[in-house]
């Protein structure tokens, strides 16, 4: 359904370059949105009808989850603004396409480029071996002692930007850019795609190269122009933390924890990268990697 939720956002509909037309639907391309808006709203009933059963039957319940905290501001008669029923779905939706979909997507390039170039995978696992050891699982708080690691999802977002044309902005005032006269409510599409490959920015831009960044102070944060993949200022991704912490321990741990191969006799020059078109850009066909050999002590693979 999130899958779908994206495709159709970023999708390019007649309608939206010639207004008269759109009210007759003739990519079909609003049945899907209603088709996909009705699922979704029975899955965020289901969850919150599932909050609420727990809530009455359990005593002194407490907050558990998102979902519970949200409904506990929703019961609150201090606040200046009631939080109704559409607003947690709502906010429940934000957090969920904003926390799944494109991390996935990071962390699933991210094993496509490795994959292709092993000698970056070599350069992580010694990383990971000198300062992780072979006795634990990578945390979030070692993150910040692993630069390498940082700068694989540097370049992995470089070249792969989960949305590669950020979300639409107006401008709210006539100004100028580049000698261009931007006029007041025009909408703005930033390529952050384009910004990325620019060779004027970037050394061989088309190539992954995760130590462009060591020893050099550019961020994923908003401050960079020429690296911009949550966008910047204001209106930036506002689960940009939540998210690049997820795609770097998950690429760690996965990169700690196992020995990676393509399947059967497959070759990394037969693997195909190209990315599908849609708000978010996810390979075209799925990747499918084999863990070949456990690199850790073996009690650790043991979950519970």
């Amino acid at each position: 359904m999130i899958e779908e939720l994206f495709l159709l956002i970023g999708i390019l509909d007649i309608g939206d370059s010639i207004p008269w037309l759109a009210s007759f639907d003739l990519q079909g391309h609003v049945k899907r949105m209603k088709d996909v808006s009705k699922k979704l709203d029975k899955f965020y009933e289901g969850i919150l009808d599932e909050h609420h059963e727990r809530r009455k039957s359990v005593k002194d319940y407490g907050v558990h989850d998102m979902v519970d905290v949200l409904m506990q501001l929703a019961d609150d008669p201090s606040l200046e603004v009631k939080l109704e029923r559409e607003h947690i779905k709502a906010l429940i939706e934000d957090l969920l396409t904003a926390g799944t979909d494109t991390s996935a997507i990071s962390v699933e390039w991210a094993m496509s480029e490795l994959l292709k170039n092993p000698e970056a995978i070599q350069k992580a696992t010694e990383e990971l071996d000198r300062v992780i050891g072979r006795d634990r699982w990578v945390e979030e708080k070692d993150i910040v002692n692993l630069p390498y690691i940082e700068a694989i999802v540097k370049e992995t977002m470089r070249l792969h930007p989960m949305a590669p044309l950020l979300v639409p902005l107006v401008a709210r005032d006539d100004c100028r850019v580049a000698g261009y006269d931007i006029l007041r409510n025009t909408r703005v599409v930033v390529n952050v795609w384009a910004i990325g490959r620019d060779p004027t920015k970037w050394e061989k831009p088309n190539e992954f190269r995760p130590h462009r960044f060591i020893g050099k102070n550019i961020d994923v944060k908003g401050h960079d122009v020429q690296l911009l993949p949550f966008g910047s200022g204001r209106r930036m991704c506002p689960g940009y933390g939540l998210g690049l912490k997820v795609v770097q321990s998950t690429l760690a741990n996965l990169l700690h924890g196992f020995e990676w191969k393509l399947p059967g006799d497959m070759k990394t020059e037969d693997l195909d990268m190209d990315d599908r078109f849609g708000l978010t850009m996810p390979r075209k066909i799925p990747l499918l990697v084999v863990p070949s050999k456990p690199r850790l002590s073996l009690h650790l693979y043991s979950f519970e």
